[in-house]
């Protein structure tokens, strides 16, 4: 299943947003109908925070309300992605299941009355995920409103537990296969640090000084591995019932708990949210770094824009809102670089709850707003260009982007506090974005041969194979430009020796660096 069965479904591109209509009583409910027609609005995400509605009790599951609403979006000509609720579990379930709170790297348990109070390696919580995603597909899996599955939202709670910790040595036994090895590899020989049995062996939490790099590299490498797991078992658990495709919702921010390579093969379609952070201009260019790097994570294939916001979003300390226009730039914008359309979070906008104040299609104003007016103008553009579905979108120049070398950017004891792997990747792309060129993101070991022009923004890690990929584009004719803090550790953090960048890249740059010092 593909972006295709979607769009085929819909009958051009997706345009609509998050649907929460147990916020609201029945009157809002016919007044929705009547604004989802005039908005254009043919998708709708349903269910993404319903844990509590939907399984009021452990095992008990009350699907009545959403059979009406499910219903009544099909009579409205409105598809239904479904959402499995598992970025919020209930009060009832954390009481239930203390053990499964995430824990800080401090070592304190958080309690619920928020979002996302779950420990993912929590094994009452894989069940209970399991549980409902299963039951869901079962009950919805053949209606004929169904038209795409959205797992979870948002992938990226971390937990620092014992379970993280029970779980996070099974996965050191697999790589490693032996203490030895694992010392050998994080250099344990330094400060005292040497392992003698696996219950020593602990997730990198808060310590009196610098924590081990190689440690702390280890647990994100573990960490997206349980993401990438949990996401599969309820894919699994929904295809069991249902040939719909299945999605998650990739969040692009300037951190990263995921490796998003690993987890968008797993995706039947690719989708991700995005919530400029500058205004004007500079999120224009965000949303175009944004849209770049789905699309690559697509494997250039068409992608979805899952939200978007129509003006503020709740959770700055500031907020930005979008001038008149915005709304139809930045959609259009995401269309053109392979969206199959946009949809925003949320619908209405709340009047209560920790997101009241971010921004809907439908504003606390009400349809007599500028908000609204411009949504609706945007459905009937999008409607319009329904025959552009499919289209793709082809890149000349690539610029290199890898977990690994993310995370490695993050550990203690870097040369400079500036070195910023989000901020390279952005400033490379800016640059080209301003020069009108457009870019696909690729991996440093992918085949990058058909591309004139390669782009590695500090690849401060680099494994062997991906410096042999280097030299081999550059030994067939490609043009590579390496950018600083480039191959001055392997895929293990020790640091390359006989001066920098690795072997075989250094011999393909001709250059070799004997000191590294901040520039300012």
């Amino acid at each position: 299943m593909t972006i295709r069965n979607l769009t085929n479904r819909l009958g051009g591109f997706a345009y609509g947003g998050d649907y929460n209509p147990e916020q609201w009583d029945e009157p809002v409910w016919k007044e929705d109908d009547a604004l989802m027609r005039r908005s254009r609005v043919n998708l709708a995400t349903v269910g993404i925070f319903s844990w509590a509605l939907l399984e009021p009790d452990e095992g008990r599951y009350d699907f009545a309300w959403l059979d009406a609403h499910i219903d009544r979006l099909h009579a409205n000509g409105v598809a239904v992605d479904l959402a499995t609720p598992t970025a919020s579990p209930p009060p009832w379930f954390t009481l239930a299941h203390p053990d499964a709170l995430p824990v800080t790297p401090d070592g304190t348990r958080l309690t619920h009355g928020s979002r996302d109070t779950y420990c993912l390696t929590a094994p009452a919580y894989r069940t209970a995920a399991r549980r409902i995603a299963s039951a869901l597909a079962e009950r919805y899996g053949e209606h004929p409103a169904l038209a795409l599955w959205h797992v979870h939202n948002e992938y990226g709670t971390l937990c620092y537990c014992d379970h993280t910790a029970a779980a996070f040595r099974g996965w050191l036994r697999t790589r490693h296969g032996s203490l030895d090895a694992l010392n050998e590899a994080w250099g344990t020989a330094f400060w005292s640090q040497r392992y003698t049995s696996w219950e020593q062996v602990l997730p990198p939490r808060v310590t009196q000084w610098h924590k081990n790099p190689g440690q702390a590299l280890d647990f994100h490498r573990f960490w997206s591995d349980e993401i990438v797991a949990a996401y599969c078992e309820q894919r699994d658990a929904i295809r069991a019932h249902s040939d719909r495709p299945v999605t998650t919702n990739l969040m692009l921010p300037a951190y990263q708990n995921v490796d998003l390579w690993a987890l968008a093969r797993e995706l039947d379609v690719v989708t991700s949210d995005q919530y400029p952070s500058s205004p004007g201009l500079d999120a224009a260019a965000d949303a175009a770094f944004h849209a770049d790097r789905t699309r690559s994570l697509a494997g250039g294939h068409p992608w979805l824009l899952m939200e978007q916001g129509t003006s503020t979003v709740y959770d700055r300390d500031r907020v930005l809102a979008k001038e008149p226009g915005d709304i139809l730039r930045h959609t259009l914008g995401h269309i053109a670089r392979g969206s199959e359309g946009a949809l925003f979070f949320q619908w209405r906008q709340s009047r209560a709850g920790a997101e009241t104040w971010h921004s809907a299609m439908v504003p606390h104003a009400g349809p007599d707003s500028r908000i609204f007016r411009e949504v609706a103008q945007v459905g009937e553009a999008v409607a319009r260009l329904g025959e552009l579905a499919g289209s793709t979108v082809t890149a000349s120049v690539a610029v290199l982007h890898d977990a690994d070398a993310w995370w490695a950017l993050g550990v203690d004891g870097l040369p400079s506090a500036d070195l910023d792997y989000h901020a390279a990747l952005g400033r490379a792309h800016r640059a080209l974005w301003d020069a009108g060129v457009t870019v696909d993101f690729a991996h440093p070991e992918h085949d990058l041969s058909r591309f004139p022009l390669v782009i590695a923004p500090a690849l401060f890690l680099l494994s062997d194979g991906a410096a042999e990929n280097l030299r081999r584009y550059v030994a067939d004719g490609g043009t590579l430009l390496v950018q600083y803090a480039s191959g001055y550790a392997d895929d293990r953090m020790h640091a390359r020796l006989g001066g920098y960048p690795a072997e075989p890249l250094r011999e393909a740059l001709g250059i070799r660096v004997e000191e590294y010092r901040p520039l300012r």
